[in-house]
């Protein structure tokens, strides 16, 4: 070493030490490097937990409930039971004394109705399975996509064929963007929007043209419309 140079070291200044302020920080630091990996899989399990945003998610319900019969066979309109879609936020799922409307005299021993008929002797609710499951940080209202004349089928797929529901669109933010640009696609009747395999008289882009014009439905696509 140049004998000229100084060596800062014997000045007590290290350049290869970190300074002393180091230490208050090093057990933040090191928590925030054990706990990253923990958070980014929590978080990726958030976006992409097949509750919440895959398609195909179908749970087992503690009640063998067919869509596929009730829906399909025997033509139960979707309002039967989920009588808040047309008035509010939620569908809502039907209370017991509903299902008992039928089974009082249907079907009154059947065994895939024991916890059917214990709900409604005991009042404890039946714990249905949520398949639709958007995150709390989304608003959806029900009400104002169906009085707009948007099918149940655009969301929900053909129920009616389904023997156990199961989520049948993706529910991400692109796939709702997509509609709230162009809604045409999807705009029927008032009458035919719980109809499962609605086929218009006319060509689907003309009817909804007419509809969104009618409606006077104009794009939505700002972020406090789904989030609020």
């Amino acid at each position: 070493m140049d004998s000229q140079q100084k060596d800062p070291r014997r000045d007590g200044h290290d350049p290869f030490r970190f300074p002393k302020w180091a230490n208050a920080i090093r057990l933040p630091v090191t928590l925030a490097a054990a706990l990253a990996p923990l958070y980014i899989l929590g978080l990726l399990y958030l976006l992409f937990s097949p509750g919440a945003t895959s398609v195909g998610y179908q749970p087992e319900q503690p009640v063998p409930y067919s869509h596929q019969l009730h829906a399909g066979q025997l033509g139960i309109d979707c309002r039967y039971c989920h009588t808040g879609v047309e008035t509010g936020a939620a569908a809502t799922l039907p209370p017991t004394s509903v299902c008992m409307n039928c089974h009082a005299t249907v079907r009154t021993q059947s065994e895939k109705l024991q916890l059917v008929r214990e709900s409604f002797a005991t009042g404890m609710p039946i714990p249905w399975v949520r398949v639709h499951d958007l995150p709390d940080f989304v608003y959806f209202d029900h009400s104002a996509h169906v009085r707009r004349g948007v099918g149940c089928e655009s969301c929900h797929g053909r129920v009616d064929k389904m023997e156990v529901v199961r989520q049948s669109a993706g529910l991400n933010m692109a796939w709702c963007l997509e509609c709230h640009r162009d809604p045409v696609p999807h705009l029927r009747p008032e009458d035919a929007v719980t109809v499962m395999g609605y086929a218009p008289d006319e060509p689907q882009f003309e009817l909804g043209r007419r509809l969104r014009d009618a409606r006077n439905i104009t794009p939505k696509t700002d972020c406090s419309t789904c989030h609020r």
